[in-house]
């Protein structure tokens, strides 16, 4: 397993980001929060977990050992996979996972798109004993991102994520419009819950 990833930072996306290492730029699928600590051009560290599958060799990366232990332990529930994990520790925070969890909050989680009550209150029952207590994460916002800029990173994303081009665009073209002021990464949380309330 590739626990961890440190280089330079030479691309960031709004879900991905490429870093340099040992003359090798390895592509990493991550949440925002751990996106949002990182700048082009200097060296970044991510805690990392890597998926493999017959086709594919895929590295998903995090902020804390927390958020990577967390992504681990919601695949463990059936018909989570790690697209599906990501997009939770995408929506929720590692703390508010916790409690949702721990506290039986099936509402919380169906926030979360591709979660129905049903995968919800299933994660509730696997997951409950098996989670630790919440611990306050510490979060870094990153620059704001002009709204037609960060639109069209939130519907790249949402994208990513595996929805359609055109729903992708519309919600992150209607997030921006009520909130212009939220950076990309913001952006991208308020239309994942959107999309989590269809």
């Amino acid at each position: 397993m590739i626990a961890s990833i440190r280089g330079t930072v030479v691309e960031i996306g709004l879900d991905r980001c490429v870093v340099e290492t040992g003359g090798v730029g390895v592509l990493v699928h991550a949440t925002p929060a751990a996106l949002a600590g990182l700048r082009r051009g200097t060296e970044g560290a991510l805690h990392t977990e890597l998926v493999v599958r017959e086709d594919s060799l895929t590295l998903y990366g995090f902020d804390s050992v927390e958020a990577r232990s967390l992504f681990t332990t919601v695949q463990t529930v059936s018909g989570v996979g790690p697209r599906l994990a990501l997009a939770i520790l995408a929506t929720l925070e590692p703390d508010e996972l916790l409690r949702a969890l721990g506290s039986g909050d099936v509402k919380a989680l169906t926030r979360v798109p591709g979660v129905g009550k049903r995968t919800a209150e299933r994660m509730v029952l696997e997951l409950k004993d098996k989670v630790g207590p919440v611990s306050d994460a510490a979060g870094a916002g990153g620059p704001s991102t002009p709204a037609a800029s960060a639109s069209g990173e939130v519907a790249e994303a949402l994208e990513g994520l595996g929805f359609s081009a055109a729903e992708a665009e519309k919600t992150a073209a209607a997030v921006l419009a009520s909130e212009p002021d939220l950076d990309a990464p913001a952006a991208l949380r308020l239309a994942l819950r959107s999309l989590g309330r269809r």
